[in-house]
């Protein structure tokens, strides 16, 4: 789990601007969300804040996926009561709100839970928090608002966007169908849903406009995207991606997270096709077991997942492949284990994340009997992170002595040194480059750690 801020935004009032914070917890999808809050809020005079402390609205945008998610929210509830506490104390005020996918899920509980929580708002209701501040604001009135209407939710934002930035995050799909054994997402997100390609390409000009140079598309289940396109017939992502790669100034695309089952052989062609589509892709697969992946209800098996890639790696030879793995699901054998192991060896990831599992509540699998005791899955799941880190690094050295495109995103710790981004999703750093934030610019790899890339810049190497 990951904790985001959103970056501070100017005030578009007259009157002193109240202090937002916005908590980000987990994926890409709730930092857009958190930017489009403070989008939201923004009319309201509300101007983000790096801290808790003082702020006057504080929103805990979270996330169901990772293990013992709720807990975490709670504690943190708990945190904030003390400071409102505080604050009306001294007379000041402070409104609380949980958003996302705990609040989508534990709603009532929350309230009940936490009186010092003053609004529950799920990930498709977040545009009616003006109107839902209002409401608390005047006696409390209607505090919950946690309906499926993700239409609704796009059509209320504001056009514009705030932040800055050479890189962003675009939701063009949320919800999921696929009802995976262990995941939630289905409930708290709901199903499938697809901005239309309109309303995505008019976000997206609006990015290139300020500044933007690289855009990460989001869907919870982002390849099955179908949005309506200018014919009125539904478009895939492959041919979103080709109406995004024509947009001016916007040099880089990139998509997430992906189904095996929904990577149609157009968008594997597209990598192939579109420079501005990076040779990174996100694939999950979960296991290497096909017994799992029945009792999973992945509805693909190792051996197509094989095939796939070989596809891919076909259409774009130099593509690094990232994916997610779950260790310990019920039932999980030995033999179950190594298969997912043998998987590992096969495919050579450039990076993964991997995880214990933990029953989500209302899941097919948190009922499922032989739950895995911690003692087996941990040792496990140690093993395949050994393996996966042993290939990332093997992959990140494997840049050394290469030249490509970086996009320079912000400054680093050292002293006129800025840190970019290689198409393959990697840090690198670069001494004496902080001038050339923003731009494009082809580096010498002198070399490639665990996490991150060193580089030189053109004349700085011998022979460059």
């Amino acid at each position: 789990m990951t904790d985001t801020l959103v970056p501070p935004a100017a005030d578009t009032t007259d009157a002193a601007p109240k202090r937002l914070f916005i908590k980000t917890y987990g994926c890409q999808m709730n930092v857009y969300d958190s930017e489009r809050m403070a989008d939201v809020l923004r009319p309201l005079g509300y101007a983000t804040t790096d801290t808790a402390e003082g702020a006057d609205f504080v929103i805990l945008n979270t996330c169901h996926i990772r293990e013992k998610a709720a807990e975490k929210v709670y504690s943190e509830l708990g945190k904030l009561r003390e400071m409102k506490d505080d604050r009306a104390a001294s007379g000041r005020g402070m409104t609380i709100a949980v958003a996302g996918c705990v609040a989508q899920a534990e709603g009532e509980e929350i309230m009940r839970r936490q009186p010092a929580v003053d609004l529950v708002v799920g990930p498709q209701a977040y545009h009616q928090l003006p109107e839902l501040l209002t409401r608390t604001a005047r006696a409390r009135g209607e505090r919950i608002g946690a309906d499926f209407a993700p239409n609704d939710k796009f059509d209320a934002l504001p056009t514009g966007r705030g932040g800055t930035g050479v890189t962003a995050f675009l939701t063009v799909q949320e919800g999921c169908d696929k009802f995976c054994t262990f995941c939630v997402v289905p409930y708290t997100r709901g199903a499938e849903w697809s901005r239309p390609v309109a309303a995505v390409l008019a976000e997206a000009r609006e990015l290139a406009a300020r500044g933007v140079r690289e855009v990460t598309l989001l869907g919870q289940n982002v390849n099955a995207y179908d949005g309506e396109g200018a014919d009125g017939k539904p478009s895939s992502l492959a041919r979103l991606v080709h109406a995004l790669a024509d947009i001016p100034g916007l040099d880089r695309i990139r998509y997430t997270t992906s189904h095996p089952n929904d990577m149609s052989d157009d968008l594997v062609a597209a990598h192939g096709e579109l420079p501005q589509l990076m040779p990174y892709l996100h694939l999950p697969v979960q296991s290497g077991s096909d017994r799992l992946l029945r009792l999973m209800n992945r509805k693909h098996g190792r051996q197509k997942y094989f095939e796939l890639i070989d596809r891919i790696r076909e259409a774009r030879p130099d593509i690094a492949l990232s994916g997610d793995f779950i260790v310990g699901f019920p039932g999980e054998t030995d033999r179950d284990f190594e298969d997912t192991m043998d998987l590992v060896r096969r495919v050579r990831y450039a990076s993964a994340f991997s995880f214990l599992y933990s029953p989500r509540p209302g899941t097919p699998a948190a009922t499922m009997g032989a739950q895995v005791p911690d003692a087996v899955a941990r040792p496990r799941l140690h093993a395949l992170q050994a393996l996966l880190l042993e290939q990332q690094a093997a992959f990140n050295a494997a840049q050394g002595g290469r030249t490509f495109d970086v996009l320079f995103e912000k400054k680093g710790r050292q002293r006129n040194q800025a840190i970019g981004r290689s198409p393959y999703l990697q840090s690198v750093h670069v001494e004496d480059a902080d001038h050339l934030i923003g731009q494009i610019v082809p580096v010498f790899i002198a070399s490639g750690e665990q996490n991150s890339l060193t580089g030189q810049l053109p004349g700085e190497h011998k022979g460059y």
